[in-house]
């Protein structure tokens, strides 16, 4: 008795610390990302600061995630038992391959942040919320996938959500349409961002730090141009906070959270699944969707809560619905394949 007593602890605190791990790690997923969006929304169009720099910003938190790349590739050399990086060596035929999806990964980083500057970030989860109805387009349209009804459906909650909230929005501010395009246009890169990434993978031998390491040297020279032809040189040089510890402070920042978004989504899925993962996102935004109407001392319509759920909800429901389908599929396949004979062996 004293021992089963013993085992039955024992399983008590391997499931506990299984819990604290789970805990741990969405709690890390939660702080990075809640962070992220807030310390970008003070340097892209904070009242303090006034730096109307979109792209140079964007530009230093890709050479921030490149040189936090080659600083993890030099610890893994020096310490090899506690650090694993690839290899960082730069390969011209390797970042030409990559270039493709960097095209749409600077698309997507540039029109994420014009979205963020232009828009509260109480509108911003509905103002980026078509990037599931974007893949449900690209799939169909690239990949030839069609989707089930109780998807579309939950697709068409989404798309009411997103036209409601833009109304209500409106109503209580003077909504920048601006800020809206480039967050329709950023669902669309998001949405695109990941089909290229799943066709250029192969090509780093499916390795997200290798592809991230040359996503972002091929961002950082892309962004150049466009940081001349948005004039924000001039910008830069008559900015008064240009030579302030504390605005280098946060920009560095800005690009270590960038990079850390990767990891903690990764190891979020790591510890639990894709869908959960769904799910803590889903449940972070409305977090975020509430914290900064507090922050910001907004008060927001029945009708405006009503868009944000509508949002959340149909790509919760889309996830939800998309997760059984799979789980169907695999059932199907299990079924329908062949049982090994052991007589047709001998």
């Amino acid at each position: 008795m004293a021992g089963s007593g013993a085992g039955f602890n024992g399983a008590n605190e391997s499931l506990a610390k299984q819990y604290f791990k789970v805990l741990v790690v969405v709690s890390a997923y939660w702080a990075v990302s809640l962070s992220m969006v807030f310390l970008n929304k003070y340097l892209l169009n904070g009242d303090s600061l006034q730096l109307d720099a979109p792209m140079f910003v964007t530009w230093f938190q890709c050479l921030v995630t490149v040189i936090i790349c080659v600083i993890l590739r030099i610890a893994a050399l020096q310490m090899p038992t506690y650090v694993s990086f690839p290899s960082v060596a730069i390969n011209i035929s390797i970042s030409l391959q990559v270039l493709p999806l960097s095209l749409v990964f600077v698309g997507m980083i540039m029109f994420n942040n014009l979205c963020l500057q232009y828009v509260g970030v109480a509108f911003y989860n509905v103002g980026r919320s078509l990037t599931t109805v974007f893949n449900v387009v690209f799939s169909f349209v690239i990949l030839g996938q069609k989707t089930s009804l109780s998807a579309l459906a939950c697709c068409g909650i989404i798309v009411g959500g997103f036209f409601l909230g833009i109304d209500q929005e409106k109503e209580s501010v003077d909504i920048s349409y601006k800020g809206v395009v480039c967050g329709v246009l950023a669902s669309c890169c998001v949405a695109l961002n990941a089909i290229f990434t799943k066709r250029v993978l192969p090509v780093v031998d499916n390795s997200v730090w290798l592809l991230t390491y040359y996503n972002n040297i091929n961002a950082s020279f892309l962004f150049l141009p466009l940081i001349l032809m948005n004039g924000e040189v001039g910008t830069l040089i008559s900015f008064p906070y240009i030579g302030f510890a504390s605005f280098w402070a946060a920009m560095n920042l800005s690009g270590v959270l960038g990079i850390s978004i990767a990891y903690v989504s990764g190891l979020q899925i790591q510890v639990t699944s894709p869908l959960t993962h769904n799910i803590s996102g889903t449940a972070k935004a409305c977090v975020q969707t509430v914290i900064a109407c507090v922050f910001f001392q907004q008060s927001k319509s029945y009708l405006w809560w009503t868009s944000n759920f509508m949002s959340l909800g149909g790509s919760l429901g889309y996830t939800r619905v998309k997760q059984l389908e799979m789980k169907q599929q695999h059932e199907e396949k299990k079924k329908a394949s062949p049982t090994s004979n052991p007589v047709s062996r001998v």
